[in-house]
């Protein structure tokens, strides 16, 4: 194994990290399918805190995989099974989450997370023997190996210590890169070497997996109207609206460069950290649409404001955290007021009739102003 070189021209993804995920797709998809049930059948407490716990382990192995493929990647056979154990980690996840949903039952979900990080424990370790690395590949492989000793320990924690524990050891998992790399800078051996144009690739292909959701959950509109000739033309504007949506946040998070949001460590730190975030919110964007077409077909127990606000609160907050990651630096004032505001209006649609329609005019009234607002360039630089 050797570091890859920061500035490698022409440097994509891989094959393989396409592979890994597409395997994500299962775990995410169901997150989404469980968020959905549990918002229309009006648990929202528990289906939120259950989906923020779910979503927190799929994005923290997709991340830190993700990061290491960057700085190490010798797609040689040991590296390959290695990622294709964390691939089974993730199926193995994936089935946990209906009963960590459904019965606050983790044993699953964690057994398939411990898989995951075990096998990143394999990598930092080869990534140990990298003349330069071993220091800061050492700490990242304890450290992942103590937080996964702990969580194993979590599933025998009794029921007053689990929310407090459970706060604990999802910090000591996003400590463990800031102290590792932070160490290895006062040893005066630099950070991994990540790759600014290759990671942001990553960042958003996954992205687009997420909104991909959002399309199926609009193909499942037209679908049901298949089957139920009363709600033709509300659950057809729904799946129209679903791809209206979809489409313009897509648009929005694509606008700017996103390889020139990260620089330094602590830069890279806020996007890598943001964007769990960002990525909750698009796959919450997908339960949001499912709601609106049970509330189309009166199969939900959600009131009109309290259905709006599924769909409202995660696209305002992929617009905002979009903007606050990757545009506001390069926005101008035009950029950066419509963006905000936009977010805000989306969220004060909620309480007016048709929310969904309300939502799709303001996002494309945002491309517009992103689309106006576009700094010159030509193709082939933007391409670049």
């Amino acid at each position: 194994m050797t570091a890859r070189d920061p500035h490698e021209p022409h440097r994509a993804a891989t094959p393989l990290e396409l592979f890994f995920d597409l395997v994500f797709v299962v775990a995410v998809a169901t997150a989404a399918v469980d968020l959905h049930h549990a918002l229309t059948d009006d648990h929202i407490g528990h289906g939120l805190v259950s989906y923020a716990i779910v979503f927190f382990g799929i994005w923290w192995a997709w991340m830190n995989f993700t990061w290491f493929a960057t700085s190490f990647d010798t797609d040689d056979w040991l590296y390959r099974v290695l990622t294709i154990l964390q691939m089974s980690g993730v199926l193995v996840l994936a089935a946990g989450i209906d009963p960590a949903f459904e019965h606050d039952d983790f044993r699953l979900l964690v057994a398939g997370y411990v898989v995951m990080r075990v096998a990143m424990v394999a990598q930092w370790l080869r990534a140990a023997r990298v003349p330069g690395y071993g220091r800061t590949a050492g700490l990242y492989a304890a450290g992942i190996a103590v937080v996964q000793v702990l969580w194993l320990a979590w599933l025998a924690a009794p029921e007053s210590l689990v929310a407090p524990a459970l706060v604990v050891l999802v910090l000591a998992e996003i400590a463990v890169p800031v102290v590792a790399e932070t160490r290895g800078v006062q040893a005066g051996r630099g950070m991994t070497p990540w790759h600014a144009h290759h990671i942001t690739e990553r960042y958003g292909l996954f992205t687009i997996i997420l909104l991909g959701e959002s399309l199926l959950a609009s193909g499942n509109a037209i679908i049901e109207a298949l089957h139920d000739d009363e709600a033709v033309a509300p659950l057809v504007s729904i799946g129209a609206l679903a791809v209206v949506v979809t489409a313009a946040l897509w648009w929005i998070y694509f606008w700017p460069p996103h390889h020139e949001a990260i620089g330094g460590l602590r830069q890279s730190l806020r996007y890598g950290y943001t964007h769990y975030l960002v990525f909750a919110a698009a796959g919450a964007v997908s339960a949001g649409i499912e709601v609106q077409i049970d509330a189309a077909t009166h199969h939900t127990e959600l009131g009109d404001v309290a259905a709006g606000l599924t769909l409202a609160v995660p696209v305002a907050m992929f617009v905002l955290m979009t903007w606050w990651l990757a545009i506001r630096e390069r926005g101008d004032a035009v950029v950066n007021l419509a963006l905000p505001l936009g977010a805000v209006l989306v969220l004060a649609e909620a309480f007016v009739p048709g929310p969904a329609v309300v939502t799709a005019v303001v996002l494309v009234a945002m491309v517009v102003v992103l689309v106006v607002r576009s700094p010159a360039a030509p193709r082939n630089a933007r391409e670049r």
